[in-house]
Formats: structure tokens, C-alpha cells, sequence
């Protein structure tokens, strides 16, 4: 979506009776005005504005380059001319005519490889070189060569099979992105944008013919399209997703972190519309984060803008159902961005990214799946830049949550936030109240524990006091022992044989 969504964001709606995120959908537009749909990596242009604003700037930059080499040229020409004035005067354009043509022969190949290379796979020439074709194929790069995955064979048997049913012209369509396929293969080294510029000049190009074959039937040719763009990306995934030379992976653990830094933010905060505690509400969420989720694992842009899309229809079901009528556009963007907080989804900006690159342009521009998509940069957008003010926030709470120093509790929610059953989060009403039971369940226990240190200390001081009282009693009484006395005859009864009974100190002792 444009990169004037960070203006957008800024305008948030700041009428009293509705604090929620509010953005015009005029400005997820082209900002030319050409009515298809704007993205972030096109600098708020659609797929065909952004096209030709690449191409003219590439035809500048090289016009550039052209004048600057002449005008190089020109001062190594008179630094010869000069050095050269004692001895044998040459005129200078034919001093460095050979180096110059050379230059100029560059240049010229430079400005027409594009071209070039996309025709050749259009050309009648490629159907009248079959050994050439056939010798360059035995030597495919070792990404090509390597074994396919089980994913990929079957697509390639499902796109065989559908080319059988277009006969002639299907049999010249595979043998085309057999060839682009392994043209790709040698160009690994190029940038990003270079790689989009290929892949969607092939696109244009095949879509060109088709409709001349189908006599401008678009459904077809759309049909169509969409087979050869599964075939050729599914081969080509590995090599242009997230490539090297892209910081794609940078920006990917950068959005990660920070959505795990606003792990506090409820939703009360963004406004969202949804009433989890109804099972229809909560089973729809459930699936929109499945899906948010489930699009790294798939492979053609096609199929990742699908994802995309179910998510975005089970976001407006659960609007739809808490609110009991259409859900707007105001509704649905901050619940999306709600969403992607709770999913995180993996390597997000390399999708985005390769959905931008690799995508058949028309879907992105038009249609259900490009203002999705363009809601899914602008949430991105959204989260990227979300602060105090966005969220109804003082900027030292926003600070203390980021930083996890505090979190947001249940008592400041009920006196900022209105008490709607609509916008209550059953999840986050547990999860306060689990805190509250382990904040108190930490208190009892350091109760227990200072109370078992007491007892243990009482005990202590018992056990000593009753020492000291028995040595206490042992010195005053000491024991006596007599030794027992001699019987003086032997007709004494069995009571003078007892023992003689205890005194009082023996007793005592």
C-alpha cells in the first residue's frame, strides 16, 4: 500500500465516538490516480504505473551513465592529444576511436539485453535451433539439475497435463519456461528488482501472445496465466525467495521482534469489533491466524494471495457475526492488524516482497485479492509505525509496556475503555485473571515461608530453653545413689527383701 500510509496512519479518525484506526481507501489507490491498487514496494504505485516509472528512471540512468562516459572519454582524448603535441600530433578522435567503439558497443548491448532476452523465448528463431536448445539443456545450473521435491514433480506432471488440452500452441508454452527456467538459472548475481523485471516481462509476453491466440478472450488467457506463473515459480522458489541480495531477512526478524514487543496491545486498544466469547466469533479468528500463518508454506504467489484472502473473509464473518450486520473497512483494517499481532507470521516482509515480485500483476491491481493484499501492507505499515497516539496511549505508558516494565491490568482498561460485551476478550480476561491468581497464589506462598522460618525459630529457642532448665535442675538436685542395705536374718519377710523406698533428694534428683 502507498508509503502515504504513514500519513494515513497519522490521520486516524479523532471523532469522540469512535477511537479506532480510520483510513481513506482512496489512498490505498495508485497515487496516480489510474484507479488499481497502490503497494508500499512500488512507492504507493500499482504493478503497470510502477513499471513505467522503472523503466523511464532506467532509461535516464542510462542516458546518464552514456554522458558521462563521453564526457570521460573526452578528457582522456585530450590528455592524449596533449602528451602527444611535441612528438606526433594525432587528431584525437581517431586516437581513441578503437576504445571508444568498443564503449559504445557495450552500452548499446546494455541498453537491448532486456529485450533482448524476453524475445528470444517469443522469437521464430528458437523453434529453428533445435541442437543449440538441446546442447545448452544437457548443462543445466546444479539448483536445476538437483532432484525436485515431491511438490514440484507434481506440478509439473498437473501443468503437462493441462498443456495437452491446448495441443500445439501448449507444447510451444512448456518449451518456453523450460527455457526462461533455465535463462534464470545464470542470473543469481542480479538484484531483486532486476529478477521481478524478468519474471514479469516473460509474464507480459506471454500474455500478449495468448490473447492473440484466444482472440482477446481474458478468462482464458487468465487461465492460463496462472498455470504457467505455478510451473515457473515452483521451479524458481528457491533461488528467488528472499534472495541474498535483498535484506528481505533483515526486515523479516526487524517486523518479528517488533510485534512481540507489542504483544501487550488488547483489543480494546486498536477498537477492534469482535466478541470472542461467541463460537462462531472465536472459531473464525482461529482460522483467519491459521491462514495468516499457512501462507509461508506455500510457494506461488497465486496460492500465498490466497491465504491472504481466506484470512481476510474469516476476519469479516467474525465482524459480521459480533456486530450482527456488514462489517466496513474501518472494521476490518484494525481487526487485521489485530490479527497479525496475535499470529507473528513467519518471514512476513519476504512474502510480501515476493507476492510484490513475482506476482501476476493483474491479480495485485484489481479484485479481491489486490485490496486484501494492500489492507495486509497496510496493517504492516500500521504496526511498523504504531505509537502513544495511535493507541490512546500517555507516551510514558507506551514506553513502560514496550519496555515490559508494565502491562496494561484490568482496572485501567474498565475506567479508559467502553464496557461493550462486544469488545470484551474472553482470552484476555482470562489471562488478567490468572495473573491476579498467581500475584496472589506469590503472596500466600512468601506468607508460608516467613511463617516457616518463624516456627523453625521458635522451635530453636524451645529446644534451648529446655536444656538450659534440665542443667539448671541436675546442679541444684544432684542424684544420690545408696548402695542397698543387708538383709540382718534370713527369716525376714518378702517385704524386708524390697528394696529400701527413695528419699526425697533421690527422688528429687
Amino acid at each position: 500500500v502507498a508509503l502515504c500510509f504513514g500519513e494515513a496512519a497519522s490521520r486516524m479518525s479523532q471523532r469522540s465516538e469512535r477511537r479506532g484506526i480510520h483510513v481513506d481507501q482512496s489512498e490505498l489507490l495508485c497515487k496516480k490516480g489510474c484507479g488499481y491498487y497502490g503497494n508500499a514496494a512500488w512507492q504507493g504505485l500499482c504493478s503497470k504505473c510502477w513499471r513505467e516509472e522503472y523503466q523511464r528512471a532506467r532509461q535516464k540512468q542510462i542516458q546518464e551513465d552514456w554522458a558521462l562516459a563521453e564526457k570521460l572519454q573526452r578528457e582522456e582524448e585530450e590528455a592524449a592529444y596533449a602528451s602527444n603535441q611535441g612528438t606526433q600530433p594525432t587528431p584525437p578522435n581517431q586516437s581513441a576511436l578503437a576504445p571508444f567503439s568498443k564503449f559504445e558497443e557495450k552500452k548499446t548491448n546494455e541498453k537491448t539485453r532486456k529485450v533482448t532476452t524476453v524475445k528470444k523465448f517469443f522469437s521464430p528463431s528458437s523453434r529453428t535451433t533445435p541442437k543449440k536448445e538441446s546442447h545448452e539443456s544437457k548443462t543445466p545450473s546444479p539448483s536445476i539439475s538437483r532432484q525436485s521435491s515431491i511438490e514440484t514433480d507434481r506440478v509439473s506432471r498437473d501443468f503437462v497435463d493441462f498443456l495437452k488440452s491446448l495441443q500445439k500452441l501448449g507444447r510451444e508454452i512448456h518449451k518456453q519456461c523450460r527455457v526462461f527456467i533455465e535463462s534464470m538459472a545464470s542470473k543469481k548475481d542480479l538484484s531483486a528488482d532486476e529478477l521481478s523485471e524478468y519474471v514479469q516481462d516473460f509474464y507480459q509476453n506471454m500474455s500478449d501472445r495468448l490473447l492473440t491466440h484466444f482472440k482477446g478472450s481474458s478468462e482464458r488467457v487468465e487461465c492460463v496465466m496462472d498455470q504457467v506463473e505455478k510451473y515457473i515459480m515452483t521451479r524458481l522458489y528457491k533461488s528467488v525467495f528472499c534472495p541474498e541480495t535483498t535484506d528481505d531477512e533483515k526486515k523479516d526478524l526487524a517486523t518479528q521482534n517488533r510485534i512481540r514487543a507489542l504483544h501487550w496491545v488488547t483489543i480494546q486498544m486498536l477498537c477492534v469489533p469482535l466478541d470472542e466469547d461467541i463460537p462462531e466469533v472465536s472459531d473464525s479468528v482461529v482460522k483467519a491466524i491459521t491462514d495468516v500463518i499457512e501462507m509461508d508454506s506455500k510457494r506461488v504467489p497465486r496460492d500465498k494471495l490466497a491465504c491472504i484472502t481466506s484470512c481476510s473473509k474469516h476476519i469479516f464473518n467474525a465482524i459480521r457475526v459480533t456486530k450482527r450486520e456488514p462489517a466496513s473497512a474501518d472494521d476490518f483494517l484494525p481487526t487485521l492488524i489485530y490479527i497479525v499481532l496475535k499470529a507473528n507470521p513467519p518471514r512476513l516482509q519476504s512474502n510480501i516482497q515476493y507476492i510484490t515480485r513475482f506476482c501476476n500483476p493483474s491479480r495485485l491491481m484489481t479484485g479481491e485479492d489486490g485490496y486484501y493484499f494492500t489492507n495486509l501492507c497496510c496493517a504492516v505499515a500500521f504496526i511498523e509505525k504504531l505509537d502513544a497516539q495511535s493507541l490512546n496511549l500517555s507516551p510514558e505508558d507506551f514506553e513502560h509496556y514496550m519496555s515490559g516494565l508494565a502491562s496494561p491490568s484490568r482496572v485501567e482498561e474498565k475506567s479508559t475503555w467502553p464496557q461493550s460485551s462486544s469488545l470484551v476478550s474472553p482470552g484476555l480476561t482470562q489471562m488478567y485473571h490468572n495473573l491476579e491468581l498467581l500475584t496472589g497464589l506469590g503472596e500466600r506462598q512468601q506468607q508460608v515461608l516467613d511463617g516457616a522460618r518463624g516456627l523453625q525459630a521458635e522451635m530453636e529457642e524451645w529446644q534451648e530453653s529446655v536444656k538450659q532448665q534440665v542443667h539448671g535442675i541436675v546442679e541444684r538436685y544432684p542424684l544420690e545413689v545408696r548402695p542397698p542395705a543387708l538383709p540382718i536374718d534370713s527369716e525376714n519377710t518378702e517385704n524386708d527383701r524390697l528394696p529400701p523406698p527413695l528419699t526425697p533428694q533421690v527422688f528429687a534428683g
